[in-house]
């Protein structure tokens, strides 16, 4: 069974163990911090807020996941994450500024809510390896930094 390490759960079900930015400050990857700052420079002032620890984490938070409306609402109810919410999908997930963390989060809450913590997480962690070399993706991969095939894990 894999560990769960509860700061990488965020409550949106965009797990954070898989994120393009935990993994690039995870590893210390400026190089990858480069290539993340133009895609994220709507909520990022520089490359140095390529940075984060996990979305419920005490230490850096990405700046947008700080300011998230999920994270505020889950909190709001008392509840872990929208897979424990009645009223998902709402207008918070509906309207959500990102097209691919949308289309996971459609795809994650269920599951979460099907599977429980641990599977999930196990689940979304086999689910971005490369199925050609077993190098490990990150959400939103197009293509394998290692072997170069092309993946559709989202």
């Amino acid at each position: 069974m894999v560990e769960v390490k509860k700061e990488l759960l965020a409550p949106c079900g965009l797990y954070c163990g898989v994120c393009s930015i935990y993994i690039a400050h995870r590893d210390n990857n400026q190089k990858f911090k480069q290539v993340l700052f133009p895609v994220y420079k709507a909520f990022a002032k520089s490359v140095e807020d390529i940075s984060c620890t996990g979305c419920l984490s005490d230490g850096i938070v990405f700046p947008m996941c700080k300011v998230c409306p999920i994270k505020k609402c889950t909190k709001e109810k008392g509840i872990e994450g929208c897979h424990q919410c009645d009223e998902f999908p709402c207008k918070f997930i509906t309207n959500f500024p990102v097209p691919i963390a949308k289309k996971v989060m459609f795809r994650t809450i269920p599951a979460w809510r099907e599977l429980g913590t641990e599977k999930w997480v196990e689940e979304e962690e086999k689910r971005y390896i490369c199925p050609e070399c077993g190098n490990p993706l990150f959400r939103g991969a197009r293509s394998c930094n290692k072997c170069k095939v092309s993946v559709d894990v989202d």
